[in-house]
């Protein structure tokens, strides 16, 4: 895809059709959409009345896995479909911590382009690029990325909430793979994702994204962990996000018995390359 990133360029916003990171920012609770996004909200709310607090416990798991992440010396985060900052966003979570941490946003949506710039002016260790994660070649290749990162050293790569928007025919896998096979041992992968138990609600949350977005398939456990490429993953391994801690895997957790149903949609899982 083409880059609208350049200086002095104008993004260009298409209010005709909702985008995952405006829709996500509706059900945070943002600003930063349009009446369409609104709609497309209301449609998962229609389907899930917790779609809100889904969306939410998907953005604390993410600052729990950030962190967790720069606990273990991570320093630099290539996070791709980052949505918009509505809450604590990754460059937020790894500098609480440590502020020396590099963050890049890359996201195909023009308009969380424009809060980058509003970022870049305050924060000289995180960067937003536009790009698609369909051309993985092309994000190591951008030269925000080339200079911001440095690949001769760790990076996690994070695809939170975004391999359920891609169908399992376009192989998702193999662009993670692409970026993956490239960064060096010590590197790690975070995901979250839809996931399917046989729960009515999971499918509900299926059928709200395809008639919202056109897209978000829910999968089953098994094959949600394959998309980590067979690298180990570490404690607790894949799990509800409420069951999730990797910086605590041995904390006494709820059983998945006593989860409430919205609770039971989506899963996380870190995996290091070793």
């Amino acid at each position: 895809m083409a880059n609208s990133d350049g200086p002095g360029a104008t993004p260009a916003f298409d209010t005709s059709q909702p985008t995952i990171a405006r829709v996500y920012d509706a059900l945070l609770g943002g600003k930063d959409n349009f009446a369409v996004d609104r709609e497309g909200a209301a449609t998962y709310l229609k389907y899930v009345p917790d779609a809100g607090r889904c969306a939410i416990d998907n953005r604390a798991a993410l600052v729990r896995g950030v962190q967790f992440l720069v606990r273990e010396g991570v320093d630099q985060f290539l996070d791709i479909g980052s949505g918009l900052p509505t809450q604590k966003n990754t460059h937020q979570a790894a500098q609480e911590i440590n502020p020396a941490a590099k963050v890049v946003y890359v996201d195909i949506d023009p308009i969380v382009l424009a809060h980058g710039r509003a970022l870049l002016a305050t924060n000289e260790n995180t960067t937003v690029v536009t790009a698609d994660l369909r051309d993985p070649q092309g994000i190591l290749d951008h030269p925000d990325v080339k200079s911001h990162l440095d690949l001769s050293r760790p990076v996690a790569l994070m695809v939170v909430g975004i391999h359920m928007h891609f169908h399992d025919d376009e192989k998702p896998d193999e662009w993670v793979r692409t970026i993956m096979d490239q960064l060096v041992p010590g590197s790690y992968l975070f995901i979250t994702d839809f996931v399917d138990t046989g729960e009515p609600l999971q499918k509900a949350m299926e059928q709200a994204g395809l008639e919202s977005l056109g897209n978000g398939w829910i999968r089953t456990p098994e094959r949600i962990e394959q998309h980590f490429l067979g690298m180990p993953l570490v404690p607790p391994g894949l799990d509800f996000l409420e069951r999730w801690n990797p910086s605590a895997p041995d904390e006494e957790v709820p059983d998945v018995e006593e989860l409430l149903p919205y609770q039971k949609i989506l899963m996380a899982g870190i995996a290091k390359k070793v």
